[in-house]
């Protein structure tokens, strides 16, 4: 009889143990279910901020790219009417031009008929008078003449081509020296490949960069041009470089506009278009210019296209 009351109070410990464990163990499990909930609870809480702060970003880029849009609208708006200006002031310039040759050609020619006719019935002051009246009128004619090329250059179709640029050149450099036979000019040639393009459209563009090397170069004792090329990246660039006047860089925005000129008409004759058509015609081959000078000291000149017109 002891024997089963002491089993039995074995067993009742035994059992009152493994509850014990089980309970323990629910505890612990309900702790960690409590850790894990307070875990998510926090994750949840994160990506809810997270989520919050995704679509405020969302609402601030919609509303960059809706100012975006709208600035890339109105830029193109005022491209499209800056086109449309500068459309009429070419129009408009072309056919002025056109139309103030034909009275200003009858100034200078009975201007000339006048002073040669009846020199002898005119006093020193008259002649002098008449003479200045020519020199206007030819000035006037020249830049009439720069103009209409000017404003014909858009209105032209660009013909491809392949261009000798070096035959070009050598023939171009020719011609100008023998418009100074009395100068010592030192022209330099180097290499120069072969471009795709329109022939008359480049042969304008070096005519106009060295006409401006020979002129600028006119008050220096001895005259040293140098016309070069190198490849850069997808360009082929040419250059023309002189020793002579050069430019102060702080006027450089000028250098490229009509009318602009960095030096004095009394100093050197021009009438401020040349460059401007050296622009005109480089961009409408896809190519860039550009200059590098220094007042005194000489200028070089750029212009580049790209390597598909070579």
């Amino acid at each position: 009889m002891k024997s089963t009351n002491s089993k039995f109070t074995e067993s009742h410990q035994d059992i009152s143990a493994a509850l014990q464990v089980a309970r323990e163990a629910l505890e612990n499990k309900s702790k960690e279910k409590e850790v894990v909930t307070a875990q998510l609870a926090r994750a949840v809480q994160d990506l809810a901020r997270q989520i919050e702060e995704k679509e405020k970003r969302v609402q601030e880029l919609d509303a960059v790219n809706r100012e975006l849009a709208f600035q890339i609208s109105e830029k193109e708006k005022k491209e499209a009417q800056l086109r449309a200006a500068n459309h009429e002031l070419e129009s408009f310039s072309y056919s002025v031009s056109h139309d103030l040759r034909t009275p200003l050609r009858a100034i200078y020619g009975f201007s000339q008929v006048l002073l040669e006719d009846f020199v002898h019935q005119m006093d020193e002051e008259a002649q002098t008078l008449f003479a200045e009246i020519i020199e206007n009128t030819r000035k006037m004619g020249d830049l009439i003449d720069n103009l209409l090329e000017y404003a014909r250059i858009n209105k032209q179709n660009v013909f491809q081509t392949k261009i000798d640029v070096q035959e070009l050149v050598e023939t171009l450099v020719q011609e100008l020296k023998q418009l100074y036979p009395e100068r010592h000019i030192s022209v330099s040639l180097k290499k120069l490949p072969e471009m795709q393009g329109d022939h008359n459209m480049i042969k304008q563009v070096f005519s106009n960069l060295l006409s401006n090397s020979f002129k600028y170069t006119g008050k220096k004792e001895k005259s040293v041009i140098e016309v070069g090329s190198y490849t850069e990246q997808d360009e082929i660039v040419y250059f023309v470089k002189d020793n002579g006047a050069g430019f102060d860089e702080r006027y450089y925005n000028k250098l490229f506009g009509v009318f602009q000129r960095l030096h004095s008409s009394t100093e050197f004759e021009g009438t401020g278009v040349g460059l401007a058509i050296v622009e005109k015609i480089v961009h409408k081959h896809q190519g860039r210019v550009w200059a590098e000078g220094k007042l005194g000291e000489g200028a070089c000149f750029f212009i580049s296209f790209p390597s598909s017109n070579t």
